[in-house]
C-alpha cells in the first residue's frame, strides 16, 4: 500500500501542474496529429490543369483527371497562373491542354499535351505517370470514335458516347502484390511507419524530461521526511518506477489510439505490438528514472534530456530509415534501443510479424531496460542512504 501511496501523490502532483500535462499528452499528440495530416496528404498528387480549349473533347479530359483517384485537380484560368502556383510549390505538375486540341482530334491528328514540372522530382515524376494514364485512356477512346466514325459514318461524338459505354464495361486488370521474402526490409508505408516512430521518439523524450520531478522532489527533501517516516527506500524507488511506468504506458496508448482510429493505422499482431509497448515503456522508465537521479537541477533535466533523446532517436531511425543509411552507420545506430524498436515495429507493420518474429528485439529491448533501471535504482538507493 505505501507504493500505491507514493505513487498516487506523484500522479496528482504531475496532473496539477498544467505545464507538465501539455508536454506529457497535448505535445505529443499535437505532433502526430501534424504528422499525419502532412503525410496522409501524400495519398493524392497536387496537380494544375490548364484548359485553353474548352471544347467537348478537352473538358471531358479535364472531367477524367479530376475523378482520377490519384490525383488532385486544380484548374487554373492560364498558364502563367499555373506556373506561379507551381512555383509556390501549391501544386507538384501542372498540364497544358492547348488551344484547337479538340479540333484536331477529330481530325486524326495528334495533340502534345504538356506537364511542366521537376525531372529530378520523384513525386512528380509519378503525378505524370498518373496524369499519362489518364490521358492515355482518354485517347484510347477517341481514337476508337474516329475509326467508328470513319467505318460506320455515325457522327463523332455519339461514336465517343458508345467508346466510352463499352471501355466502362470493360472488366479491368487487378494487380496484387504479394511479399514471398520473409526477411524483406520493405518498410511500412506513410504515416504507419511515422506513427510509431512517433512513440518510440516521444515516449523516451518525455521520460527523460519526466526526470525533472524527482529532481524537485530531491531539493523539496521530500525523500528526506520519507525515509524520517515508514518508508523504506525500497517502497520509494517501486514507487517512482511505477509513476514513471504508468506515465509510458498512458502515452504510448493515446498515441496508438490516434494512429489507429484518426489515420487508420494498423498496429500489427495485438500481442506483439502489447508486448512492444509495455518493453519500451520500461526502457523509458529506466531512461527517465536514470535522469532524474544523475541531473542536478530540473532545468538541466529539461533542457539537456531532450536533446538527448532526440540525438537517440535520430541515430536509432525514429527521424528517417535506417535502411537508406549505409551498413557502418546502420550498425552505429544500434547502439541507441531506439534502433531495436523500430526493426520491431518494422517487422509488424510491414510484414505482418508476430511476437517470434520481434523475439531478438525485444530480447535486447528488454536487457536495455534492466540495465537502465538497475542503474537509476541503485543511485537513488545512493541518494536516499542516511
Amino acid at each position: 500500500m505505501t507504493i500505491v501511496a507514493i505513487a498516487g501523490n506523484r500522479a496528482r502532483r504531475i496532473l496539477r501542474d498544467r505545464i507538465s500535462l501539455f508536454f506529457l499528452v497535448v505535445l505529443p499528440i499535437l505532433v502526430i496529429v501534424i504528422v499525419g495530416a502532412i503525410v496522409g496528404g501524400f495519398n493524392k498528387f497536387q496537380v494544375g490543369v490548364v484548359d485553353l480549349d474548352h471544347r467537348p473533347l478537352t473538358t471531358a479530359l479535364v472531367a477524367e483527371l479530376s475523378h482520377s483517384n490519384a490525383l488532385d485537380v486544380h484548374q487554373y484560368t492560364s498558364v502563367e497562373t499555373g506556373k506561379t502556383a507551381l512555383r509556390r510549390a501549391e501544386i507538384g505538375t501542372l498540364v497544358e491542354i492547348p488551344a484547337a486540341a479538340d479540333a484536331r482530334l477529330r481530325s486524326g491528328k495528334s495533340v502534345a499535351i504538356v506537364a511542366f514540372g521537376e525531372r529530378t522530382n520523384s513525386d512528380q515524376q509519378a503525378a505524370v505517370a498518373a496524369v499519362s494514364s489518364v490521358i492515355a485512356a482518354h485517347g484510347a477512346i477517341v481514337q476508337a470514335a474516329t475509326f467508328s466514325e470513319a467505318r460506320v459514318g455515325a457522327p463523332f461524338d455519339a461514336q465517343v458516347v458508345i467508346a466510352e459505354r463499352v471501355a466502362s464495361g470493360a472488366s479491368s486488370v487487378t494487380i496484387s502484390t504479394r511479399s514471398v521474402d520473409s526477411k524483406s526490409r520493405l518498410l511500412p508505408q506513410g504515416y504507419s511507419y511515422s506513427a510509431p516512430t512517433m512513440l518510440v521518439l516521444f515516449v523516451f523524450i518525455n521520460s527523460l524530461a519526466g526526470g525533472a520531478a524527482m529532481i524537485r522532489t530531491r531539493q523539496l527533501g521530500m525523500y528526506e521526511r520519507m525515509v524520517a517516516a515508514p518508508v523504506t527506500p525500497t517502497e520509494i524507488v517501486f514507487g517512482e518506477t511505477v509513476v514513471y511506468l504508468a506515465i509510458a504506458l498512458v502515452q504510448s496508448l493515446l498515441i496508438v489510439l490516434v494512429g489507429a482510429l484518426a489515420f487508420g493505422v494498423h498496429w500489427g499482431d495485438p500481442l506483439a505490438a502489447s508486448a512492444l509497448v509495455i518493453v519500451w515503456a520500461l526502457v523509458g522508465t529506466g531512461a527517465g528514472m536514470l535522469a532524474g537521479t544523475m541531473f542536478k537541477t530540473p532545468e538541466q533535466s529539461t533542457s539537456i534530456a531532450p536533446t538527448i533523446g532526440i540525438l537517440l532517436g535520430m541515430l536509432g531511425g525514429c527521424m528517417w530509415p535506417l535502411e537508406i543509411v549505409g551498413t557502418t552507420m546502420r550498425t552505429i545506430g544500434h547502439i541507441a534501443p531506439h534502433a531495436w524498436a523500430v526493426d520491431a515495429w518494422t517487422s509488424l507493420l510491414s510484414r505482418g510479424g508476430t511476437i517470434g518474429d520481434i523475439q531478438r528485439d525485444l530480447i535486447v529491448l528488454a536487457g536495455f531496460a534492466i540495465v537502465l533501471l538497475a542503474v537509476a535504482t541503485r543511485r537513488l538507493r545512493q541518494a536516499l542512504a542516511p
